[in-house]
C-alpha cells in the first residue's frame, strides 16, 4: 500500500470513528468512485452501526432507477453538481440516513455513453446532511491508475465530510 493510499484510508478511519461516536448514519450513491467510499467507510470496525448501505449506479439508467430524476440528467447532464445533489438526496431518503453522499464524474477517459459532457478528471459530489446539501465540482489531476483517481476523489469527499461534522 502506498503512503498516499494509507493516508486516505486513515482519514476515513478518523471520519468513520467520528460518525460512530456521534451516531450519524451514512449512505452513498456512487458512480465515478464505484463503491470506493462505501469500502473506505466500512474498513473501520463498528461501521455497521452507522453505515446503512449504498448504491453503485454506474449507468444513467441505474441512477434514474434509484431516484435521480431523469429531467436533472437531461437538463444538466449526468456530470453535474445537480446530479450529484440528486444522488445524495435520493440515497439519504431511501435509507433514512443523516448523511447521503452522491458522486459522479469522469476519471481518466472520456465516457463514450456521455461523450459531450465527459471531461476527464472532473468529479462532482454532494453531501446531504440533515436537510442541507453541500456540493462541489473538483478537478482531479491525472493519476497513474483508476484506484488512485478514486482515492483522490474520496479524499476530497472525506475532507468535506470532516468539515461538516467537526
Amino acid at each position: 500500500m502506498s503512503a498516499y493510499e494509507y493516508s486516505v484510508r486513515e482519514k476515513y478511519h478518523i471520519l468513520t470513528t467520528l460518525l460512530i461516536e456521534r451516531n450519524l448514519t451514512v449512505t452513498a450513491m456512487e458512480s465515478a468512485t464505484s463503491g470506493q467510499i462505501a469500502s473506505l467507510i466500512t474498513d473501520t470496525e463498528g461501521s455497521s452501526a452507522i453505515f446503512k448501505g449504498s448504491f453503485v449506479t454506474y449507468s444513467n439508467e441505474a441512477k434514474i432507477r434509484m431516484g435521480v430524476p431523469e429531467d436533472i440528467i437531461r437538463r444538466y447532464s449526468v456530470y453535474s453538481v445537480q446530479t450529484a445533489e440528486a444522488m445524495a438526496t435520493s440515497c439519504a431518503a431511501f435509507y433514512n440516513a443523516d448523511i447521503g453522499i452522491g458522486v459522479t464524474g469522469t476519471m481518466g477517459n472520456v465516457d463514450p455513453a456521455n461523450a459531450d459532457n465527459s471531461i476527464p478528471g472532473c468529479v462532482y459530489f454532494a453531501v446531504y446532511f440533515r436537510g442541507t446539501i453541500i456540493s462541489r465540482a473538483v478537478k482531479i489531476e491525472p493519476q497513474g491508475s483508476r484506484l488512485l483517481y478514486k482515492l483522490a476523489a474520496a479524499e476530497k469527499i472525506a475532507d468535506t465530510l470532516l468539515s461538516i461534522i467537526c
